[in-house]
């Protein structure tokens, strides 16, 4: 006799409020025959001992913790397929390591049309990033994103593959060219997102893609995610996507944000808007909840990095003022016409400046109780901390970009009081927001653990051995940035209907995690086994 039912039993199943306040461990969970939790609770409970009875299969957890599947609040998931398959230079500290990083992949991918790179930071070039620098490397086009992914770095090759010579700037962003208009390398911002990334989309073959997509999924399940909300969906990403669920079941739950890029006049910013919403009508969480579109993204400014997120003063470095990509009156329309179509907003707002219009913008022209979201929220003001609580706003943060190892360029460009504002976590939960925590990938690494271990300690997971922390008073409690990790990003997208919590009606989706409940040994934290659906999807020891 087949069992309809699993009882997962001598393990330590966390369960806690929204916010992880309140939590506790269960030592058992009953899964029944058609993936969803029946029960979660002691071993020496009625309805345990009466599915034992009845047949159902054990299986022993052997003391391990049990959360629920990691939701990663915030990725790109082509974005981080193709990254998989690139050459990283996060490791590089300056020009002379990135050149002999791409010279060594170069090398050992002798049949690729195109090198490609990822994890270029400013500050290992002292902020330049010219065709010259690289052209001598490699014949192919080179392109070279940034960490952040608010910029590409090209050589000569790839920026005559792309045929920008008389392109002019887009809206919210930057060709980068000398003084006789010649382009020397750099796209920024809306350039690198409205020309670098559709050329790379178009030349790329379609198995390539679905490859990428594959891969993605698999590493996903391999550090414990059953599902993810993608922020930056385009009819690339989405026909992939299609093409991918056609050749059979994806084991991941999908919830994305279509991509909305500033544009001359409101009527094509509204046109883009209209797409998402014909998107929605047929993908929504009544007609395909496990792969659908939630609402629309916006990017309010870029990066601190760059000097691009917009701040409310100048920047220390070089006293250079930025404003949001999106002013308030240019972002209310598009915000009030996707609200108004029941879907979510989701604004990226780095700088306090971008902050305070994406919350006026949401306060101005949104419908209470929709759940909209800012993104990143990595200098906000106390005043519009306290507002997003208030607002009901989720606060959607990536505690992978507080990591101290790559924060070392923000004091020269912040000075001190601002680098004291800085992922301001704590503040928001406690001003009443809901968290969502992502982890941005592939601009960070996507471990959640890793994730976690910054949130809680505010210390690097890149480089452990440091000492820094970065304002620790904002540092979240272990169960806090669990939750946040699970149910925080299962309630963005309300896609908590039916999952993100270990509970009965929902469905069986959970890690297996060999870990000690202790922040400061989430390093040492690893992901035995993933299920989906109460299937098994990756098992370390298999």
């Amino acid at each position: 006799m087949v069992p309809t039912a699993t009882l997962f039993h001598n393990g330590r199943f966390f369960r806690s409020g929204l916010k992880g306040e309140d939590y506790t461990f269960a030592d058992a969970m009953l899964v029944d025959g058609a993936g969803k939790i029946a029960y979660v609770g002691s071993s020496s409970d009625e309805q345990v001992k009466a599915a034992e009875a009845a047949g159902a299969a054990k299986r022993d957890v052997s003391g391990r913790v049990v959360v629920p599947g990691f939701i990663d609040g915030h990725m790109h998931l082509l974005m981080l397929g193709q990254s998989l398959q690139k050459a990283g230079l996060e490791g590089c500290k300056n020009l002379e390591d990135i050149r002999q990083t791409i010279k060594e992949f170069a090398a050992s991918h002798p049949g690729v049309a195109r090198i490609m790179c990822k994890g270029w930071m400013h500050f290992m070039t002292n902020g330049e990033a010219l065709a010259s620098m690289i052209d001598d490397l490699d014949p192919r086009p080179i392109f070279i994103d940034s960490k952040d992914l608010h910029s590409t770095w090209c050589n000569t090759a790839a920026l005559e593959e792309l045929g920008i010579q008389d392109t002019p700037d887009p809206e919210g962003g930057k060709i980068y060219r000398d003084e006789n208009g010649k382009p020397t390398g750099l796209l920024t911002e809306a350039a690198a997102v409205t020309i670098v990334w559709p050329h790379i989309a178009k030349v790329m073959p379609l198995e390539e893609k679905l490859a990428a997509l594959d891969g993605a999924i698999k590493a996903y399940h391999k550090v414990g995610y059953t599902g993810l909300v993608e922020l930056a969906m385009d009819e690339n990403g989405w026909d992939t996507l299609q093409q991918l669920r056609r050749r059979g079941p994806v084991p991941m739950r999908i919830a994305a944000y279509w991509l909305i890029t500033p544009r001359k006049t409101e009527a094509e910013n509204l046109a883009q808007v209209d797409r998402a919403i014909e998107l929605n009508r047929q993908f929504n969480a009544d007609t395909s909840p496990d792969c659908r579109i939630a609402g629309i993204k916006v990017i309010g400014d870029g990066i601190v990095d760059g000097c691009t997120a917009g701040l409310s003063e100048p920047y220390t470095s070089n006293g250079k003022s930025v404003d949001p990509v999106w002013s308030l009156e240019e972002l209310g329309p598009v915000v009030k016409k996707a609200d108004a179509a029941g879907l979510q907003c989701a604004l990226h707002a780095i700088g306090d400046k971008t902050i305070r219009v994406a919350i006026d913008a949401l306060e101005h022209n949104a419908t209470p109780g929709r759940r909209h979201r800012i993104e990143h929220l990595e200098l906000a003001s106390p005043e519009d901390a306290a507002r997003l609580g208030k607002l009901g706003i989720t606060a959607s943060i990536q505690a992978v970009h507080a990591d101290p190892a790559i924060l070392r360029a923000w004091p020269s460009l912040l000075g001190p009081s601002r680098c004291e504002r800085a992922f301001a976590y704590r503040e928001f939960a406690d001003g009443g927001a809901v968290l969502a925590l992502g982890s941005d990938a592939p601009t960070a690494p996507h471990s959640p653990l890793k994730n976690a271990y910054t949130a809680t300690t505010r210390r690097s997971a890149r480089e452990p051995e440091l000492p820094d922390r970065v304002n620790p008073r904002f540092a979240l409690e272990l169960a806090a940035a669990v939750a946040a990790a699970t149910e925080g990003s299962a309630y963005s997208t309300f896609t908590d209907r039916w999952t993100g919590k270990l509970e009965a009606g929902r469905a069986a989706d959970f890690a297996v995690v060999d870990m000690e409940w202790d922040q400061d040994k989430l390093l040492d934290a690893r992901v035995v086994q993933t299920w989906f659906k109460g299937e098994k999807v990756f098992d370390a020891e298999a």
